[in-house]
């Protein structure tokens, strides 16, 4: 790969003319083709189902919710993953339904994560199951949350989300996710939680660790986060919540709790300098990077700094320009959301259906990008 550009705008490793042009063949488009099943008077004998049925990739959308977190994975299966659901008030599970039903044509959430007791996290899950059916909401115990969070009203209507059911989510757990016939196994893992972190078959981690230095403790339900790592055959994916400095430290060292390198990785937080600990940074070595922050809210100056100097990054992209320090701001084709009074534009991602290449697209720019997975 070539490595003469900015690190944070290196350009793509460029495929095939033709590589991928099934996956563009997504559920959506494929319903009312007809059959391609042969006549009866043929000859030949009917293909098995596996041949008639076409690839599919495996997607992730990153909805604006103004600096909370909505991040929704849509399976090769066709079931769909909720990482957080915003804010309440209505907004946030619009913009999520629009994502789900248009951009994904979903007709249901069939598992929905809640990382942590935050209303920029969970405050829009009782308005969204009023729109979309919800099946599983996976939730930590409520009563380990600090007692400030457990105390917050917003809470009242979480409680009462009418999804078909709840389960208790810990570290060290796996989501019972559907897999798709002839595709790559699709798997994903609950690295911590409640400021635990399992880290079986870890690693020394003496590298990265060796610069580690303490930014104080974090008294919030941040820490407790839930930190999930999804993978795809080859293609790999990390969301650590509103993880804080020192539990990312603990996550990454002694030992390397991460599973390891990964591909694409969203920021921690937002991008706050609360979070976004180098030494978790640097044991992830994500090649792409992508920042859920607001307009005024996330991508601060030290994590934006940190991501510049992280080896082996390519790209950062992010869902709003950051207008409260605009030097941390990557080209304008990467950021989905330039103005404050925005349309709640969305990032997306789209994993081949072999998970060995995927494609960052930026439909309100039109800015497409692909990269080999790792």
């Amino acid at each position: 790969m070539k490595t003469g550009h900015s690190v944070m705008g290196r350009r793509p490793t460029r495929l095939g003319r033709h590589a991928g042009v099934l996956r563009w063949l997504t559920p959506p488009l494929l319903v009312g083709l007809p059959a391609l099943t042969a006549p009866r008077s043929s000859a030949l004998p009917a293909a098995p189902t596996s041949a008639l049925v076409a690839p599919t990739p495996l997607r992730i959308f990153w909805v604006d919710v103004e600096g909370g977190a909505a991040t929704l994975v849509v399976t090769p299966a066709g079931e769909s993953v909720l990482i957080d659901a915003g804010n309440p008030g209505g907004r946030d599970a619009r913009r999520i339904q629009r994502v789900a039903t248009e951009a994904a044509g979903l007709r249901r959430i069939d598992h929905l994560v809640v990382t942590h007791f935050h209303r920029d996290h969970f405050g829009g899950v009782a308005e969204l199951a009023r729109l979309l059916p919800v099946g599983t909401l996976h939730e930590r115990d409520l009563a380990r949350a600090p007692e400030q969070e457990r105390a917050q009203p917003e809470l009242a209507d979480y409680g009462a989300a009418a999804a078909s059911r709840r389960a208790r989510i810990s570290p060290g757990d796996r989501l019972p996710l559907e897999q798709r016939r002839g595709a790559p196994p699709v798997r994903l893992e609950v690295l911590g939680g409640d400021g635990q972190f399992p880290k079986r078959g870890a690693r020394a981690n003496s590298g990265p660790c060796a610069e580690s230095t303490p930014k104080g403790p974090d008294e919030s339900d941040n820490r407790n986060s839930l930190v999930v790592r999804l993978s795809f055959g080859a293609f790999s994916f990390f969301d650590g919540g509103d993880l804080t400095w020192e539990a990312e430290a603990r996550l990454a060292c002694p030992e390397d709790g991460t599973g390891g390198p990964v591909d694409v990785a969203q920021v921690d937080h937002h991008g706050l300098d609360t979070s976004n600990n180098p030494v978790l940074l640097r044991s992830l070595r994500p090649a792409v990077v992508v920042v859920n922050n607001g307009p005024r809210k996330g991508n601060e100056p030290g994590t934006f700094a940190t991501l510049k100097d992280l080896p082996g990054l390519r790209a950062v992209y992010q869902l709003h320009r950051n207008l409260r320090s605009p030097e941390s701001n990557v080209e304008a084709a990467r950021i989905a959301n330039e103005d404050e009074d925005c349309g709640g534009h969305f990032v997306r991602l789209e994993v081949d259906p072999d998970g060995r290449a995927y494609e960052m697209w930026v439909p309100s720019t039109g800015h497409r990008a692909r990269y080999h997975s790792r």
